[in-house]
């Protein structure tokens, strides 16, 4: 049986330039805003069988507003940095310019003793594959931007260099639809 897997990306807890590695921060008062604009949008989403988030605060404080009481999932987490946690990629390539350039070069790279891009594409396309099929037919994620890329780039079988030319903007959603090892991109009808 196949399931329809939606994913929310987080409301902005920082402006764009501002973003660190492996952020923890919560909602900014520009993210609660954006909330507020597209809840009606989005809410229904919350009635699917099954309501994840990342165990970010501000993937817990996304799905909380939305009313999706989600449980938070360690597979769903972002992307392990390193000693590059909490610093921008400004300050980063300041320090390490041939470890930026290193880790954005090759997939398998790690220079900031985490998780390497391929590596964190592969789990969280373990946290999709291991999704029970017999649960319902219908799950809402919440997570980071980060977290939205590696799915799409790992549903559609794409190179992990894609990764980096996928834009995944606050609060935007996409739905795979599938089973272990056979997802697609499912378009929804617009208006």
């Amino acid at each position: 049986m196949d399931i329809r897997v939606t994913l929310v990306a987080a409301a902005r807890s920082s402006s764009r330039l501002a973003e660190r590695f492996d952020d923890d921060r919560p909602l900014d008062q520009t993210g609660w805003h954006e909330i507020q604009l597209v809840a009606h949008t989005l809410v229904p989403l919350g009635a699917a069988e099954l309501r994840y988030c990342s165990p970010t605060a501000r993937s817990r404080a996304t799905g909380e507003a939305l009313g999706y009481a989600p449980l938070a999932q360690p597979g769903l987490s972002d992307c392990d940095m390193g000693r590059w946690r909490g610093h921008t990629l400004a300050e980063v390539t300041a320090r390490e310019p041939g470890a930026v350039d290193a880790w954005l070069a090759d997939p398998r790279s790690a220079p900031h003793g985490g998780e390497s891009l391929l590596a964190f594409i592969s789990r969280i396309g373990r946290w999709l594959d291991t999704r029970p099929a017999d649960a319902g037919d219908s799950i809402v994620a919440v997570a980071e931007p980060a977290v939205v890329r590696a799915a799409l780039v790992y549903a559609l079988k794409a190179p992990p260099s894609a990764y980096w030319n996928v834009d995944v903007r606050p609060l935007s959603t996409v739905t795979v639809s599938g089973r272990a090892g056979r997802w697609s991109l499912r378009l929804e009808a617009g208006v």
